[in-house]
């Protein structure tokens, strides 16, 4: 899976240079798509340079911007790219930074391969199935040598340290049900540290070792969750679908996620 994991870092790092240069541009072009969810040039852009690098995979891509793909054709593929080229684009139009490029490996339904770039910050974390994850740093200028960036990654979970208990939460989307599951939280646990946070960030806090959990009782979609869950899972950790009990699958015919809880 070399090979797959060091073209989707390359085409993560390159969508998110594209994307800084909108993202400091001012100029975003926003529009509102059928769902009432924004779409920005930079949303655009970042598909098209992610799918020039995976295409010549021979694998098939589902991105958000090219989510009809009936699944009387999808139910078929065996694997199966799974991007989002801008995983909180409200975060990008606010301008605080909380943004990401998912880029995901499914292989029978289940995510084997998962990269996520924070383009303002130069993160980069990285999980493979039964090879663990990582997380490096890359500055956001220039060309990016795939084998110097991940040479300098350091495993994930981190040493929690002394902290609280802690649960991350979507800074957009907090729930009456989200609250409540912390309220239970803290009748276990006693003080419980709550942190908000945009896009798939929350996966890789939990991944990282700087949350415990992190319960999502809102909508999602699975090109939203399936690269941080890959990298969650590679770290350790698991994503319980809620409908049934176990960890969440992927290329379903239905792309609405459940709820769902990572820990």
């Amino acid at each position: 899976m070399l090979g797959y994991r060091n073209t989707a870092v390359a085409a993560a790092i390159e969508a998110g240079r594209a994307i800084l240069d909108i993202y400091h541009s001012g100029d975003f072009d926003v529009m509102v798509k059928g769902d009432d969810s924004p779409l920005t040039r930079a949303d655009v852009a970042a598909h098209e340079v992610i799918v020039r690098h995976l295409i010549p995979t021979g694998i098939p891509v589902l991105s958000e911007e090219g989510r009809n793909i009936p699944f009387e054709e999808r139910k078929a593929w065996r694997e199966l790219w799974v991007v989002d080229p801008i995983d909180g684009t409200k975060e990008f139009i606010k301008r605080n930074g909380e943004f990401t490029v998912n880029i995901a490996l499914i292989r029978d339904g289940r995510p084997v391969l998962g990269v996520i770039y924070v383009p303002v910050t130069g993160e980069l974390y990285v999980g493979e199935d039964k090879q663990g994850a990582v997380k490096s740093v890359h500055s956001s200028g220039g060309e990016a040598n795939v084998d110097s960036v991940l040479n300098g990654a350091v495993p994930i979970p981190m040493d929690k340290g002394d902290r609280p208990f802690t649960a991350v939460a979507s800074r957009s989307h907090m729930s009456p049900e989200t609250e409540a599951f912390v309220a239970e939280l803290r009748k276990v646990h006693g003080e419980v540290a709550l942190i908000s946070k945009g896009s798939s960030l929350k996966l890789c806090m939990v991944a990282e070792g700087k949350a415990d959990c992190y319960p999502r009782f809102a909508p999602t979609m699975e090109w939203d969750t399936a690269a941080g869950q890959a990298i969650c899972m590679a770290a350790g950790f698991d994503v319980i679908d809620q409908n049934t009990g176990k960890t969440m699958q992927y290329n379903r015919k239905d792309l609405l996620n459940a709820w769902f809880l990572v820990q």
